[in-house]
């Protein structure tokens, strides 16, 4: 009898399981066929598992992004084949934090957006929901870069496997008209500790690394094109700064020791590194001042 009655009980565990996977399943297709102003130019999945357009997006112009024109080009160039429906590859940009990574992806919305650009922007503990947005999106007409910004995973977490199957590796394939465009201040997304290195192994002269490793680059391999940022020296900094007081409209020469040089430097000096975000959060401070200098 006490057998029967823990199987009754795991059996009723099993039903609220099944359940509660089969609303949110429902829940998740309601949000993607729905309601949706698919007029609009950029999206947000959301936590309840919705798909919100944006109405008033961040756009910004790419010529105000100064310091990283290498990696502008390339990905610039990757984006209109896409938009264009020719081959592209998922992206990957990675290094120094205020670089302008989100910035750069950003500003592609601001070009391409009138070429039928749009973009779905999926914070890191939603990728989890990706299959189904891709699988939703690839139903549209337009040509989709699915955003996901700052993204990292911690030991155990095992959502990025879900961005593992999109990328590359499900049995079913990539819409074309969906791109995936990661930032990240880790190369290969996930941590790295030194004792994995201990694992590896040579074998005839090659060094194999061991099964931890190879699955955390495994993941950063699946997007096709990589770009490295790195910290600013003090003349793109300063030359960065500059752009961003002109947006203000305020004229700033470089060069010449002015006050707002200094400022600059000093701003920079008091935060611990030269960013494109220190200096645009400089530029803000500067402009917003009563009667600032040039």
């Amino acid at each position: 009898m006490q057998d029967t009655d823990t199987l009754n009980q795991i059996l009723q565990q099993l039903t609220r399981l099944a359940d509660v996977s089969e609303a949110r399943l429902a829940d998740t297709r309601r949000a993607v066929d729905g309601d949706i102003d698919w007029s609009a130019i950029a999206f947000r999945w959301r936590d309840d598992g919705r798909l919100q357009a944006v109405p008033s997006p961040s756009l910004l112009p790419l010529d105000r992004l100064h310091g990283i024109d290498t990696q502008k080009q390339r990905l610039v160039a990757n984006t209109r084949q896409f938009v264009a429906g020719r081959p592209s590859n998922n992206a990957l940009l990675w290094g120094a934090r205020g670089t302008g990574k989100s910035s750069l992806v950003r500003a592609l919305l601001h070009a391409f957006a009138d070429d039928g650009l749009r973009m779905v922007e999926v914070p890191a503990h939603r990728l989890v929901d990706l299959p189904d947005l891709v699988q939703t999106l690839a139903e549209r007409d337009e040509r989709f870069i699915v955003f996901s910004d700052d993204l990292s995973f911690e030991a155990g977490d095992g959502s990025y496997k879900a961005l593992k199957a999109v990328l590359d590796g499900s049995l079913s394939a990539a819409p074309d008209n969906v791109v995936i465009y990661a930032t990240s201040n880790r190369r290969h997304l996930l941590p790295e500790y030194q004792s994995e290195n201990q694992a590896a192994q040579v074998v005839d002269g090659e060094i194999h690394h061991g099964e931890a490793v190879e699955e955390k680059v495994s993941l950063s391999e699946r997007f096709g094109l990589w770009l490295s940022f790195y910290p600013f020296d003090q003349v793109n900094y300063l030359a960065i700064a500059a752009r961003h007081l002109a947006a203000h409209g305020i004229e700033a020469d470089i060069g010449v020791d002015s006050p707002w040089e200094r400022a600059a430097l000093q701003w920079a000096l008091a935060r611990g590194n030269r960013s494109g975000r220190t200096a645009e959060q400089f530029a803000r401070d500067w402009a917003g001042r009563d009667t600032p200098a040039s």
